[in-house]
């Protein structure tokens, strides 16, 4: 490892030690897989959580308590007998640009999934290879393979609604909410749960959202004007040059950064106290 690689790496694990703690999590919408114990329920809602987490924070987390609460107290059971009467509680759902219907019909799919393979890792694992590079071609197939099973209902359209908490990393999208899903459920530490067994995290791709993306261009990850899949790769690439059994390692604890401390790539009197201080204005 280059000098200022282990550098960067001692700054990344002084954050890891000061962030990385449950105590942390919220508002993060981490937080509702920790209001279950059970392994099914806290896979349906990492899935659904990750699902909708986009926009403020503070709607992600006033829309989750609503979609749960309709749920009941098991959501893995909720979409296990997902029917009709399920459907009629959804109706009225909303966060920002997603509907009750679009979420429905993700349930709709998810139930052909838990009866088919028992779990979502087991139905993710069929396009899983040790061989792929990363996880990307996996997360491709995954996606795919959801929607052909609403497509194959007779006289439906795939609505763009369904698109989009589907999003194919086919379409060069830096697939932030899924890769935040697949982070919760193969990391295991004091903050991801780590429920799958089978995934390598080494081929895990960073989930690279606005905080994210705005600190890892300040440390030189990348120089691409908008996010895309390869931004999000490069991005995975640089941190994997300092932990490369582990890349997203430090996701969760850069990202407090502008979640807790409202980083906003302006220098404030709190920036005196911050780690990465010296990457940003120059010590």
């Amino acid at each position: 490892m280059s000098k200022p690689a282990e550098q960067l790496r001692r700054v990344l694990e002084k954050l890891y030690d000061k962030y990385n703690h449950r105590r942390f999590i919220p508002p993060d919408p981490l937080q509702f897989l920790y209001r279950y114990s059970d392994f099914a329920d806290r896979e349906v809602v990492g899935f659904l959580s990750a699902a909708l987490a986009y926009g403020r924070v503070e709607q992600i987390e006033k829309s989750l308590n609503s979609l749960f609460a309709r749920m009941g107290k098991s959501p893995y059971a909720f979409v296990k007998h997902f029917r009709k009467a399920e459907r009629e509680k959804l109706s009225s759902f909303k966060h920002r640009f997603t509907t009750g219907q679009d979420i429905s019909d993700l349930l709709e799919i998810l139930k052909q999934v838990l009866h088919s393979q028992g779990s979502i890792e087991a139905y993710f694992l069929r396009g899983y290879r040790q061989t792929d590079r990363n996880i990307i071609p996996a997360l491709s197939r995954f996606c795919e393979s959801l929607l052909g099973i609403y497509a194959r209902k007779d006289g439906v359209r795939i609505s763009p609604g369904l698109k989009y908490l589907l999003v194919n990393p086919s379409g060069k999208s830096a697939c932030k909410r899924l890769n935040l899903f697949l982070r919760w459920m193969v990391r295991k530490d004091e903050v991801d749960p780590g429920l799958w067994k089978s995934v390598d995290r080494a081929k895990l791709v960073v989930p690279v959202d606005v905080h994210i993306a705005r600190l890892c261009r300040i440390l030189g990850f990348y120089d691409q004007k908008t996010v895309s899949l390869v931004t999000a790769v490069k991005i995975t690439e640089s941190f994997a040059e300092i932990a490369p059994a582990d890349p997203a390692k430090y996701d969760f604890a850069l990202s407090r950064i502008g979640i807790m401390d409202n980083c906003d790539g302006n220098y404030r009197q709190h920036c005196e106290n911050c780690e990465l201080l010296g990457y940003c204005f120059g010590g």
